[in-house]
């Protein structure tokens, strides 16, 4: 890595902890911490909604992805605008009239403590996971560049994000974000030209080899079947409108920052703003992955068996070899915009549902200070466990893949509660319950079927979010209305 390089990364870095830090007060209460003082303009907290969605799984999972196979992951990103609409017209009026930060009292509220800790458990192990897998992937290009230990760049990595998050709070955060989404967008459509304009026969060639691939056209979104066991694009699809409402709807890094916003205008807005931004944006990390595929195809000498063989090092690996010296560190500084945005909006809201559903309930009399220092000290813990997380993912071989199977797995159907106490106007409590225990039953056949070889039908992990949400609705909805089961 080339001096030029190393400075322009290292002041990156140092420059986004010292930013985030700055925003640390002696004495601010919780509610600065957890929703930054309602004090944010709408057009910022869209920028870090989108910021959160585009993480180094996006950065460098999609181009992996693309240069792999296809752009069959890319209807992820099409059923946003469903979850983006039922968010400004819906959700962001709920939640900023609801009177609490955190995401799940209203489950609270309709079926008592049990629904709002099990949903509360779930979201703390699904940003366990997301945290893993992106502090990971900021891993990578250290480890490409200089030949960093990435078990020391993990943790390094880590310690950075956590001293900012946890002395600067939600503020730090959203303002971060918004500065790390203006600079990822930069670094990825700078790389794009650069690829396009490498390609020996003009771009016009990147298009040709990637439609005639060996493989197929590479730009295919995935098969039209029928078929529920494969990644096919109506898989994708549907997964991609339950976890996208789930994300709007009942994940406490967008509720939170629904409150963070002004007015309920802005939070209206930046709901909005943020999701439909993320589509193009993440067309953009596709087509890189296709350029690379078509890059190398056409010049296959460039390209080591070992890079090609792990389809998440490609892309570091034309950072580091086809870009030129300063140009490198924009990337590398773009891709920890990336991850440092979402791993710290991670950090800080696990951080508040630790206070607000597992702290508070069950420790009274505190005073407000003493709430911000479990507030830190929560964040510092949930960093940790992203570190073990992170190493663990070491010896997986498509991260996009472990991310999405874990997030669909963790989510646990949650957003089935959710949709049962916004429809049903009288709600049985015990009819919940029961239907909430079949949809983690669900979802556990789901994911271990294929694992363990069980008999019977094995379904693709990407629909256990989908058949645990539908489960936990329909059997509670049912055993309410025409069962009748009393409490």
């Amino acid at each position: 890595m080339h001096l030029i390089d190393f400075i322009i990364f290292i002041v990156f870095t140092l420059g986004v902890v010292v930013f985030g830090c700055s925003f640390f007060r002696k004495g601010s209460s919780a509610d600065e911490f957890t929703s930054a003082g309602h004090s944010i303009p709408g057009w910022v907290v869209g920028m870090s909604i989108f910021a959160t969605y585009v993480s180094s799984i996006s950065y460098i999972g999609y181009p992996g992805k693309a240069f792999a196979s296809n752009w069959n992951a890319f209807v992820f990103s099409l059923s946003i605008p469903i979850a983006s609409y039922f968010a400004a017209k819906y959700f962001v009026p709920f939640y900023r009239h609801s009177g609490s930060v955190s995401a799940y009292t209203f489950l609270e509220e309709k079926f008592g403590a049990w629904a709002r800790l099990y949903a509360s458990a779930c979201y703390l192990l699904t940003q366990i996971a997301r945290m893993g897998s992106i502090l990971y992937l900021l891993a990578v290009p250290m480890y490409i560049l200089m030949g960093w230990n990435i078990h020391i760049v993990i943790i390094a990595t880590s310690v950075a994000i956590i001293i900012y998050s946890m002395l600067g709070g939600l503020k730090a955060v959203i303002w971060a974000d918004a500065i790390q989404g203006i600079i990822l967008i930069g670094g990825a459509v700078v790389c794009l030209l650069i690829l396009l304009f490498s390609m020996p026969e003009g771009p016009s060639q990147m298009i040709d080899l990637a439609v005639h691939s060996p493989e197929g056209n590479k730009f295919s979104l995935g098969a039209f079947t029928s078929d529920l066991t494969t990644s096919t694009f109506w898989v994708c699809l549907i997964y991609g409108v339950f976890i996208n409402l789930q994300n709007y709807g009942i994940d406490q890094n967008y509720v939170q920052r629904y409150h963070a916003a002004k007015t309920d205008k802005d939070a209206r807005f930046s709901a909005l703003f943020g999701g439909y931004l993320f589509i193009p944006v993440s067309a953009l990390f596709f087509l890189i992955g296709t350029a690379l595929y078509s890059y190398y195809t056409a010049r296959p000498e460039l390209l080591p068996v070992e890079i090609a063989q792990k389809p998440d090092y490609v892309f570091p690996y034309f950072i580091v070899n086809g870009l030129p010296v300063g140009l490198r560190g924009l990337l590398i500084a773009s891709i920890f915009a990336a991850g440092m945005s979402t791993v710290s909006t991670s950090v800080t809201s696990a951080a508040t549902i630790i206070l607000t559903d597992y702290y508070k309930p069950f420790v009274k009399g505190k005073t407000d200070r003493h709430h911000v220092a479990v507030l830190r000290i929560s964040s510092v813990a949930v960093g940790v466990l992203g570190i073990i997380v992170a190493i663990a993912m070491l010896s997986v071989e498509s991260i996009i893949d472990a991310w999405w199977k874990l997030s669909s797995i963790f989510s646990g159907g949650m957003l089935g509660l959710f949709l049962l106490g916004c429809v049903a106007r009288k709600i049985n409590r015990m009819g919940a319950l029961i239907g909430c225990v079949c949809g983690v039953l669900v979802i556990a056949w789901i994911s271990l079927a294929g694992l363990w070889n069980l008999p019977g039908i094995h379904l693709h992990e990407y629909l256990a979010i989908v058949l645990g949400t539908c489960t936990i609705f329909v059997v509670g909805f049912l055993l309410t209305y025409i069962l009748k089961i009393e409490d």
